[in-house]
């Protein structure tokens, strides 16, 4: 198993490197097996109003899914200690879904009814950008289906999840609706139409533009 620590405004000497290897390969010792590589990023906030200040963030990539845990306090330690028994618990409930995935013995098909298109997702608002982009990250999208990706969206703790969806051969992002359920945002084709729905008039739009398809996704 790979295990790479990164730092941010941090000094990572052999005591916090012992301590992390300590932590994260007794809270990933069970689920070896399927861990790939584990990605340890620890940082401390320079900003005095941020508080907790001292974070810990694994992400662990496991046979082509991604698994991750972030936790934050006033101590680098504790942080530590926090995010590995996080990351053990997302690691056993993701084992758990594979071994119920294998005993199913038939499959079954779950029918989505269609909801409304949100034609307009900014309204009368202006879109800012940040100002400085302060982290970069590069990860594998392996083809998957909207119910898996729903899955790996719950296992990496984010709002959102970007995805191939490997039916339409097209970038999608599923994310957690604030009053409940998932969304979709697909992207708009030049013709006009996504899932059958048109926008605007003569069903004209411009191809940078993109849907919102809200279905009654249930966490399982």
């Amino acid at each position: 198993m790979k295990l790479v620590i990164h730092g941010k405004n941090i000094e990572i000497t052999d005591a916090i490197r012992d301590y992390v290897h300590q932590k994260i390969e007794k809270a990933v010792s069970h689920f070896q097996n399927i861990t790939n590589e584990v990605d340890v990023h620890l940082s401390v906030a320079r900003n005095p109003r941020i508080n907790p200040r001292q974070a810990a963030e694994v992400t662990i990539y496991a046979n082509g899914n991604v698994i991750r845990a972030e936790e934050s306090s006033e101590n680098l330690y504790a942080s530590i200690d926090l995010v590995a028994d996080k990351i053990a618990r997302q690691l056993r409930k993701y084992k758990e879904r594979r071994h119920d995935k294998k005993t199913q013995s038939q499959p079954t098909n779950e029918v989505v009814v269609p909801q409304p298109v949100v034609a307009d997702l900014i309204g009368d608002r202006t879109p800012e950008l940040p100002n400085e982009i302060v982290r970069t990250k590069y990860f594998s999208m392996p083809p998957m289906t909207v119910t898996e990706a729903l899955e790996q969206l719950q296992l990496v703790g984010h709002d959102f999840y970007m995805f191939l969806n490997s039916e339409t051969g097209e970038i999608n992002v599923i994310y957690e609706r604030n009053h409940g359920g998932y969304g979709v945002i697909q992207p708009r084709h030049n013709n006009g139409h996504t899932n059958g729905h048109s926008n605007g008039k003569n069903g004209k739009t411009a191809n940078a533009n993109f849907v919102i398809s809200e279905k009654p996704f249930l966490a399982k």
